[in-house]
């Protein structure tokens, strides 16, 4: 699991090649009057509205297109095929937008490779031939031939079928993998023979969240749901459990070890094996933010479960342990984290010793070679300090420069540890440290024909409305003119904890090459600055969010960077809600929005898949007035009002996304198309079999961003791209 999603750092997001950045003229100067065809006013298909209201503390709402939320219904799906009509009819005509395709397709395609990991005789590595939809596992054993172990393109024919997960039993002699189908998070874990690839057993279904943790070659860990009644893709699934699969048995005789009763219910169960194969560790949530822990001694029969916390107002999990010496990360008591050590026999808070103390930046913490690598975040870029078991500070570990580092990680007997290095304008490379020595090498550059000299990275800080200072990196070439009329993309997040550093992309590649500006603030909400920012931005203080991101753009515009008509706002899941909100609250501040994927209906959110799992950031319309009345106040799907301007929109999403399903995105279009006051379009682009966004092939992400970035750019009114 771990590799997949380094992989994901190093090789889809930091992929990019292309032609130098020099002699080519800017968008800026290809601007003139939109053409009357994006003007004139767009017939939408007719949606529906049903006499439907709920009552929440004696306030009607009405819930017109309720019927959307089925996913699976004749009607909604026929509504699905007429609003893609309309808007691929629209996204046809966009002169260049085969021309935007040719140059993403040109710019992906280049060989990439993901870090090694040695699992038993053979040493592991993804790689991607340029275009391929998904990334393939190739092996070698020694300095023999590198040859395919797994290759997901083969699991469907149009490649929408991904490997999620992929995990080794301790002797490296089995494997086991989880695929997506579709893109949804329902998951089938397959059982192979990893020296032969055959097939063991009958492949286990129905999982979903879950971890692959193996115990020894006997078996694994993994979680999962009871199948919901109704749409499996939308439907409220609540009490997670964790079995455990000895191989060779049914999935059916799996024991259940955590989750199966109403004492044991949470939303979120996992369980990991230490490296020792001594303790499983056990971790429980209700919400994405706390949990409870638990370890039970794996080399005893019926050994107890052992609470470490029955509380779930922390985050904190065991990284490693040595013998029954337990260290664990957490956040308790230490907003931006640190490492603490106790003894398995009573792993209680009031026995934990600080191992590597709280510091005033975030820390990441990873293991391996027998080292703890602590990366720290430093206005939202790395740091990475290396120490030895006793923690003492063995060194720090220099980095090429400002950016973000995945921290080095292995097994214990690894003496040779990988990381990446990336950021906004540099293409990502993988780097081979030297535990013992401290040094590192460049172990493989990425193939991508893309210049940073040719880019400038600037990181700037601007005041919010309540005035806190927020950091945000804008990225653009050099020589940028500070006119008002560079095409602008300001991506935002702002929640769940979750950190935006700096990392390079193909798609946003391209859309600097072709002149445009590219800014990432780090709004409250996210986790750069720690639990405090985190919370700054959740409940009755999610409004810091959106006028965080509102600043944002304001700065933009007063420096000159862009203006109103070149600004388009992007964002995705927890991103699109930020968009909905500050496009319904602040129409007038942008040209283009981009929802992708987003929340948009706050009072309702809770009742679909996991949804309400995401109470802590968001809390919920039954909990109080208070809180029912302050979702109302930014709801998107509640808040686009009759007769008013709103900027051209393009909402995004798939009709397998099981995460924020896509009736968010369905009743928020057909409010904005029921009451756009302008004739700019507002439209949704409905991706079929595919999900949130994992696994995504490569194929569908070229063809979305094209329409994306052409939207964009023919609502700004450019004419044509600037050629090289």
């Amino acid at each position: 699991m771990k590799k997949l999603s380094a992989l994901a750092v190093a090789g889809v997001l930091a992929a990019c090649s292309g032609e130098s950045p020099e002699n080519t003229k800017s968008m800026s100067e290809t601007v003139e009057a939109a053409p009357a065809a994006q003007t004139a006013a767009l017939t939408y298909p007719p949606t529906r509205k049903d006499d439907v209201i709920d009552t929440y503390f004696g306030t009607e709402i009405a819930d017109p297109y309720r019927w959307l939320e089925d996913d699976r219904s004749p009607e909604t799906e026929a509504w699905v095929k007429t609003q893609n009509k309309v808007t691929f009819s629209y996204l046809d005509q966009i002169p260049y937008r085969d021309a935007l395709k040719q140059r993403l397709e040109a710019l992906w395609n280049y060989e990439k490779v993901g870090s090694p990991f040695k699992e038993g005789d053979y040493t592991y590595f993804y790689r991607n031939d340029g275009l391929q939809n998904q990334y393939v596992v190739w092996r070698k054993k020694g300095d023999g031939e590198a040859e395919v172990f797994l290759d997901p393109n083969t699991f469907s024919e149009d490649g929408t079928t991904s490997l999620a997960t992929l995990e080794f039993s301790k002797d490296g002699s089995i494997a086991a993998y989880a695929v997506s189908e579709g893109g949804s998070d329902w998951r089938k874990i397959y059982i192979i023979n990893a020296e032969t690839k055959e097939v063991l057993e009958a492949p286990l279904v129905d999982v979903k969240f879950s971890g692959i943790s193996w115990k020894g070659n006997e078996g694994f860990y993994y979680s999962s749901y009871d199948k919901p009644e109704g749409s499996e893709l939308s439907a409220k699934t609540d009490q997670h459990k964790l079995y455990y699969h000895k191989l060779g048995q049914p999935q059916a005789e799996d024991a259940l070890v955590f989750g199966g009763s109403e004492a044991q219910k949470r939303r979120y169960v996992s369980g990991t094996v230490t490296e020792d194969d001594r303790y499983l560790v056990i971790s429980g949530a209700t919400s994405t933010s706390g949990n409870d822990l638990f370890i039970v001694d794996l080399t005893k029969s019926d050994a107890p479960l052992v609470p470490v916390l029955t509380d779930f107002d922390s985050d904190t999990y065991v990284i490693d342990n040595q013998g029954s010496k337990l260290f664990l990360v957490t956040d308790r008591n230490a907003p931006n984290k640190k490492i603490v050590t106790v003894d398995a026999a009573n792993p209680v808070p009031e026995n934990w010793q600080d191992f590597i103390p709280e510091t005033e930046n975030v820390l990441t913490a990873s293991t391996g070679g027998g080292y703890f690598f602590a990366e720290y975040m430093v206005d939202a870029l790395s740091k990475v300090y290396q120490y030895d078991y006793n923690g003492k500070q063995v060194r720090e570990i220099a980095l090429p420069g400002p950016g973000s580092v995945s921290a080095p990680d292995g097994k214990r007997e690894d003496k040779t540890l990988y990381y990446t290095f990336t950021n906004y304008k540099t293409p990502s490379t993988i780097f081979a440290f030297d535990v013992e020595e401290g040094k590192s090498s460049v172990y493989r550059e990425s193939g991508a024909k893309f210049d940073p000299a040719g880019y400038e990275s600037k990181q700037v800080f601007y005041t919010s409305r309540d005035g806190t200072r927020v950091p945000m990196l804008i990225t653009y070439k050099k020589g940028l003119k500070l006119n008002g009329k560079n095409p602008t993309i300001l991506y935002g997040y702002g929640g769940f904890n979750i950190s935006l550093t700096p990392s390079f992309s193909i798609p946003n590649a391209v859309w600097l090459e072709l002149g445009g500006v590219y800014a990432v603030p780090n709004l409250r909400g996210g986790g750069e600055y720690g639990k405090r920012w985190h919370d700054a931005g959740t409940k009755l203080q999610k409004q810091n969010v959106f006028d965080d991101f509102i600043a944002a753009g304001e700065y933009l515009i007063e420096q000159r960077y862009t203006s109103r008509d070149y600004l388009a706002i992007r964002g995705g899941s927890n991103g699109g809600l930020l968009v909905g909100a500050v496009m319904t609250q602040r129409p007038d501040l942008v040209k283009v929005a981009l929802p992708a994927v987003g929340v948009m209906d706050m009072l309702r959110y809770h009742t679909f898949t996991a949804g309400a799992g995401w109470a802590y950031d968001y809390g919920t319309a039954e909990q109080s007035q208070e809180m029912f009345e302050y979702l109302k106040g930014y709801s998107p799907v509640h808040n686009v009002k009759a007769g008013v301007n709103y900027p051209a929109t393009l909402v995004t999403t798939a009709d397998h996304d099981d995460r924020v399903v896509p009736a968010h995105s369905f009743k928020f279009a057909a409010e904005l198309q029921a009451k756009q006051s302008g004739a700019v379009p507002t439209l949704i682009r409905i991706e079929t079999n595919a999900g949130h966004g994992a696994g995504t092939p490569v194929s569908k992400s070229i063809e979305q961003y094209a329409d994306i970035f052409g939207f964009t750019l023919y609502n700004m009114g450019i004419s044509e791209l600037p050629q090289g």
